[in-house]
């Protein structure tokens, strides 16, 4: 399954990858280049770097700037190219620095004036998720 994610995204399934998309799949939340480093203890932190770059480029995940200084990465839905239409809410909890893509919530549309082009679109809301509540 893993293996066929990738493969579905042109991406050679080699076994640093494998591990990082699982990791990936297995979180409940979006992650960070450190998260990741810390639960893949025998990763190179610039490898790590390279992993989720491709995975970016290749429409596998999307980065989230959550205003906590930190990057944090998720799984894209599938079918998704990360065009602004695609793109939906964010919300950061404050209490256990979690952050989870609201995927059922789209980034309402809105004009911006003749001349700008959108390339993404971000939306985060912060307050108290439903476990910390």
């Amino acid at each position: 399954m893993l293996e066929q994610k990738l493969e579905d995204r042109n991406i050679r399934p080699t076994a640093m990858r494998l591990l990082v998309l699982k990791k990936l799949v297995e979180s409940g939340s979006a992650l960070s280049l450190n998260d990741l480093e810390a639960a893949l203890e025998r990763a190179d932190k610039a490898t790590l770097y390279r992993t989720l770059k491709t995975f970016e480029s290749k429409k596998l995940i999307h980065s989230i700037d959550d205003g906590t200084g930190s990057v944090k990465y998720a799984l894209c839905e599938e079918g998704c190219e990360c065009k602004p239409q695609d793109q939906h809410i964010h919300f950061h909890c404050v209490q256990c620095s979690e952050t989870f893509c609201l995927t059922r919530v789209k980034i309402p549309s809105t004009q911006i004036p003749a001349g700008f082009q959108a390339a993404s679109v971000s939306m985060v809301y912060q307050g108290t998720c439903a476990s910390c509540s």
